[in-house]
């Protein structure tokens, strides 16, 4: 996946078809990741009767998360870290997301059992999920803390490890299944320290929409998300050529692997357990003092 600039985007003409209210489509931005082209596609193709239509721009995450603190777009897959700094003008959907067990992001370095003790640690966003997971564990194993950080694409992180750039890299998505072919060791499972330490799910990534939409369209898009995914899980072959169309480099195994992996039960429906987890996370991460606190009904949808 290639991360776009603030100032660039990069929009699929094929999802502005649909069935949609005979208004404006709504303006969506999430990655090009199989996990989001899955749960999306029958959506963003008009296969689900009665949703609004889809203009879809394709985006990294630390892209979406700066759209989200400008208030641009309609609706954005973002990072549940970001929520903490937006949620006064966005509502959280109970559904659509990423969320799940044995899906953290991985810490990885070319020789294994490296002490990260004043080590240089390249990760994808600091407004990310997986940059507070990060941080959380460094303050429970690296008391020394780490040194410099250094923001990068994600697809750009594993090879900065392995030619020595950095010291090791925060990897999330595919990585996890391809870091060997770098040569690299997995040093830590952020997911593992989180549910070992919880017991809870891992909050990743948050689907989100303009609160000023109303909630009538509100509860539209989370039944639209819930009917999409539903659609992808019904029929998979229907949206097996919108998911390799944007997996770029990899193969139908790894994106099966992907999807597999974060396309489960939270998608459909956060429940009791994900927002356990996403208000677990958030508050903790409050304490540690790295986002604001959340407000008590922050986190409410209509």
């Amino acid at each position: 996946m290639t991360a776009l600039n603030e100032n660039e985007t990069e929009t699929d003409p094929g999802t502005r078809a649909g069935t949609g209210t005979g208004a404006e489509p709504l303006k969506i931005a999430y990655s090009p990741c199989p996990n989001d082209t899955f749960v999306f596609d029958a959506w963003a193709h008009g296969r689900v009767p009665g949703a609004p239509a889809l203009d879809v721009t394709f985006a990294d995450i630390d892209i979406t998360n700066g759209m989200a603190e400008r208030g641009e777009f309609d609706v954005l897959k973002v990072s549940y870290a970001v929520l903490p700094y937006v949620l006064d003008e966005w509502a959280l959907l109970p559904c659509g997301g990423a969320l799940g067990r044995g899906c953290g992001p991985l810490v990885l370095t070319r020789e294994p059992g490296v002490d990260l003790t004043g080590r240089t640690v390249a990760v994808p966003s600091e407004r990310s999920t997986a940059y507070l997971l990060f941080r959380l564990w460094t303050a429970d194993v690296v008391p020394g803390g780490v040194g410099e950080i250094v923001v990068m694409p994600f697809h750009e992180i594993m090879p900065a490890v392995r030619d020595g750039k950095v010291d090791a890299g925060l990897v999330i998505h595919e990585a996890r299944f391809t870091y060997q072919n770098y040569g690299l060791h997995k040093l830590a499972d952020m997911g593992e320290h989180w549910e070992s330490t919880t017991g809870l799910p891992i909050p990743l990534g948050a689907i989100i929409a303009k609160r000023a939409l109303g909630d009538d369209t509100l509860r539209l898009l989370a039944e639209s998300a819930r009917t999409s995914v539903r659609a992808a899980w019904d029929d998979p072959e229907a949206s097996r050529a919108y998911v390799m169309e944007h997996a770029q480099e990899m193969n139908v195994s790894v994106a099966n692997q992907h999807i597999g992996l974060y396309v489960n039960e939270f998608t459909a429906d956060l429940g009791e357990d994900g927002y356990a987890a996403v208000r677990g996370l958030l508050t903790r991460a409050a304490a540690e003092g790295l986002v604001p606190a959340l407000a008590p009904d922050a986190l409410s949808f209509p």
